[in-house]
């Protein structure tokens, strides 16, 4: 892929909006992590967790970049980032998190918890880095300043205009079905670019009407509850 190209740079964009879409609650893990800590404290227990956070999850993602280079994994991956995008419109996500006592527990905490929630941004990102560590490098460094200092905001955004989510869960589609076209024991089937895009489409418009219409659901059902 050639630097600063279109096609570099719509995929570095997917890997911003995938990082503050997928992120927005990790930011709340961090602050819930340090909340038992007194002031002066909190500041560098956040600071250094997500300094960890962000190295570990860097490693992490790379070896995801270079573990999809194997047959067969792209289409596997693929897959369970459809399930990833479904699951960002119909899943409410909680923050039940251990608040650390001492600033290397609360540093710990927040590791821990990253990791455990970011599997599913390393995937994402992984597969719309398209084989290059410089994109996953620079959408981290773009994204993950905005998500600890900017939580609240991006959080509120979300709160007020839902569709950030809905085009979050469209943008995770398309890199899904970006992976899948691009497996190369499946590439006879995409050659043509009808079919392919054509796939591309049918996979985002799938995960957004099925996501939308379950959300639908369970909050008519919430509703109903609420009246009984």
């Amino acid at each position: 892929m050639e630097l600063f190209s279109m096609e570099f740079l719509s995929a570095l964009l997917s890997i911003v909006i995938i990082d503050l879409v997928l992120a927005g609650d990790n930011a709340i893990v961090i602050g819930l992590a340090a909340r038992n800590l007194p002031k002066h404290q909190q500041k560098q227990a956040i600071i250094w967790g997500t300094v960890g956070a962000i190295v570990i999850r860097a490693l992490a993602t790379l070896a995801v970049v270079w573990l999809l280079k194997i047959p067969g994994l792209l289409l596997v991956g693929g897959m369970l980032l459809v399930w990833i995008a479904y699951k960002l419109l119909v899943e409410e996500k909680g923050h039940d998190v251990e608040a650390g006592n001492s600033m290397w527990e609360a540093i710990r905490t927040i590791i821990i918890a990253d990791a455990l929630m970011g599997l599913d941004n390393v995937l994402a990102v992984a597969g719309a880095a398209h084989n290059t560590p410089l994109l996953v490098i620079l959408g981290l460094l773009i994204s993950v300043p905005i998500v600890v200092w900017g939580s609240t905001l991006i959080l509120k955004w979300i709160e007020r205009f839902p569709i950030i989510v809905t085009i979050g869960a469209g943008v995770l589609a398309w890199t899904a079905s970006k992976m899948i076209v691009d497996e190369p024991f499946l590439e006879g089937y995409f050659a043509n670019p009808i079919v392919k895009y054509g796939f591309e489409l049918l996979v985002v418009a799938g995960v957004i009407i099925a996501g939308t219409m379950k959300k639908a659901r369970e909050n008519k059902r919430g509703a109903l509850k609420e009246q009984g």
